[in-house]
């Protein structure tokens, strides 16, 4: 994939077929293509304790959840993401077995290095699927994380209070924010540390 990443313009076909091979995960946007960076623990934990619930909620149901190497694939944008944490309830998405197209829910945890394409550029991109009723972004430097829903007018933003709960309409799931942030221990910054 590193020749992939180096080339002016990269097909879809390409882009999958280099992915499949490549050590390092790529995402592809409109015929570029952007090698990913490795998170943080806690990045990693807070995915992982929002996948483990999720999970839990969708089990047996026709809902799947997806974590960090499934590809999303957003048509519209001739794109494709790994979104930290998705939910898919679309029968057509499995058939499809190297990405998804139908996201319901897409969770992204918030680094200092992402955080403002999260907001901006990803999340232009991903309200272009039709399917996304709900866009969670959460904090990986404090307790915080915000719900964007889709409403007839527009996206709402619906922030959770620090010690409120997540609750998504989409999937009927609902917890609270501990549960998210669950063994998660933020590291202290450099100016609070007194040696």
């Amino acid at each position: 994939m590193s020749d992939l990443a180096e080339a002016r313009s990269v097909s879809v076909e390409e882009y999958l077929g280099g992915e499949a091979a490549a050590p390092v995960r790529h995402e592809y946007i409109a015929g570029e293509v952007f090698a990913m960076a490795g998170a943080s623990e806690e990045h990693a934990t807070i995915a992982g304790n929002v996948f483990a619930l999720l999970r839990a909620h969708v089990r047996g149901s026709p809902c799947r959840v997806y974590i960090a190497d499934m590809k999303l694939r957003v048509e519209p944008a001739s794109a494709f993401f790994y979104p930290d944490v998705f939910v898919t309830c679309d029968a057509r998405d499995a058939a499809e077995p190297l990405f998804k197209r139908h996201a319901r829910v897409v969770i992204e945890v918030l680094s200092e290095s992402t955080e403002g394409y999260d907001r901006g550029a990803k999340f232009r991109d991903y309200r272009r699927l039709d399917s996304l009723e709900e866009y969670v972004l959460i904090d990986s430097h404090r307790r915080a994380c915000e719900i964007f829903r889709r409403h007839p007018d527009g996206w709402l933003l619906d922030p959770v209070a620090e010690d409120g709960r997540l609750v998504l309409h989409s999937i009927g799931f609902d917890c609270p924010l501990d549960a998210l942030y669950e063994d998660v221990v933020f590291a202290r910054s450099e100016a609070a540390d007194p040696a």
